[in-house]
């Protein structure tokens, strides 16, 4: 039997509905299977090495991992996202898309050849532990990172419910690497929460891209909608979004483009491997002043959300530049329910830019800042404290003075997000001097 290449166009159509991972942003594309021996050398050589091993090892040795592992190394040989995934691993990772899974909670890649977290996700044992995006995981319990995969090292940080991990983790402020213990729990991932806040400004923050993000997002945008009669502009947080599915991301960008609009272009190895993405006519799109918040943990699929708004004039960016990651996975499953993840394309913005090690840099450039914890300096007096004092119409009536909740989010404390309302209030002014 000669080569079996399964086109990329129409194999990509084919997998498009399919669940990908969430480790990093996968799809499928063109894969070549050979079968010719001659092309790749002799490969009784492997055969041959793999009986020596099984008949004369020093102690017995199981064939199956053997060939797992000799997989595992010849895919990690090409690149750190190339892996090989057993059937239970797989079916982790398809789980995942769901937004539920038993872990800690990271997202995990590998930089310079050591683990490194992408970012924690929201409210997981991981984020509120303290793990933060750039964090290098040295060791897993008393195993050291140093040759595992991104697989390898995600499947070690899952167990059941309620058991703990030791992870040593280094970061450029420790002198030293620090011991963190972590309890795996349920994690079910909130992708999409939003908030109303003043001068008309809504508020939509994503947390991963996963199934039915985007319902999540018009939904709340009609819900946000309802509470103004125009909203002044919209900010949608991606910060420390690790990525998830690729249908998500482009269904997102759409509710926000015209009808045509290139969303991304993802290039295989071949030239003639190029897959245009563009937004087709989706109902009613915001019309509003729209800025995307971004940092170093934004990644994969929130990476093209941001440059596909960005290269259309649609949104402006704000924060610091993204995470970088521009190659795209495609998994392939064999028939014993194992499966390869395999680097086939890399994915380019609407502008022809590749985001590989490069990301998006934004167009306002704005450093998170930690807030400075205050000096107790005791509790404020203010007039309506004094006994006797005269009531204002806040407190004759309770209801008309009552603002809206902002469900825990304090612009105070996070200066991005502060500055992201900033813009809008002078994009707003600048619209009406226009009008005059």
């Amino acid at each position: 039997m000669g080569d079996i290449m399964i086109p990329f166009k129409q194999f990509f159509r084919d997998c498009t509905n399919q669940l990908l991972a969430v480790i990093s942003f996968l799809m499928c594309a063109s894969i070549i299977i050979a079968s010719d021996q001659n092309a790749y050398g002799n490969p009784k050589i492997f055969d041959d090495a793999l009986n020596i091993i099984e008949k004369n090892y020093v102690e017995p040795v199981d064939k199956e991992k053997l060939i797992q592992a000799a997989l595992n190394g010849m895919l990690q040989s090409l690149d750190p996202h190339s892996g090989f995934l057993t059937a239970d691993m797989y079916k982790e990772l398809e789980v995942e898309t769901k937004g539920s899974f038993v872990g800690i909670g990271l997202e995990i890649t590998i930089l310079d050849s050591i683990i490194t977290v992408v970012s924690p996700i929201e409210g997981s044992p991981a984020y509120k532990s303290g793990i933060k995006a750039g964090d290098q995981i040295i060791k897993i319990e008393d195993s050291s990172t140093k040759d595992m995969t991104v697989v390898d090292v995600a499947h070690k940080l899952r167990g059941p419910e309620g058991t703990k991990v030791r992870i040593t983790i280094m970061r450029k402020t420790f002198k030293k690497p620090k011991d963190f213990i972590i309890t795996r729990t349920s994690i079910k991932v909130p992708s999409v929460r939003s908030s109303y806040l003043e001068h008309n400004i809504g508020y939509i923050r994503i947390s991963h891209f996963q199934e039915k993000t985007t319902d999540e997002v018009k939904q709340a945008y009609l819900d946000l909608k309802k509470r103004s009669k125009s909203l002044t502009g919209l900010i949608l947080d991606i910060r420390n979004n690790p990525g998830g599915l690729l249908e998500e991301a482009l269904l997102l960008s759409e509710f926000f483009l015209k009808e045509g609009s290139t969303i991304v272009s993802i290039k295989g190895r071949d030239a003639s491997d190029e897959e245009k993405f563009t937004a087709e006519a989706n109902g009613d799109k915001p019309t509003c002043p729209v800025i995307i918040i971004v940092n170093e943990g934004s990644a994969s699929a929130a990476e093209i959300v941001a440059g596909a708004l960005q290269d259309h004039g649609r949104a402006v960016i704000i924060g610091t530049r993204t995470f970088g990651k521009g190659s795209v996975q495609g998994i392939i499953p064999f028939e014993d329910g194992s499966a390869i993840m395999l680097t086939i394309a890399m994915y380019y913005t609407p502008k022809g830019k590749s985001i590989q090690a490069e990301g998006i840099i934004p167009d306002v450039e704005v450093e998170f800042t930690e807030p400075a914890e205050k000096e107790e300096l005791g509790p404020v007096v203010r007039e309506k404290d004094i006994e006797g004092h005269i009531k204002g119409e806040e407190e004759l009536n309770p209801e008309k003075g009552k603002t809206p909740a902002k469900e825990d989010l304090d612009t105070m404390k996070d200066n991005q997000l502060k500055v992201a309302i900033e813009l809008l209030e002078s994009w707003k002014i600048l619209k009406r001097e226009e009008k005059n």
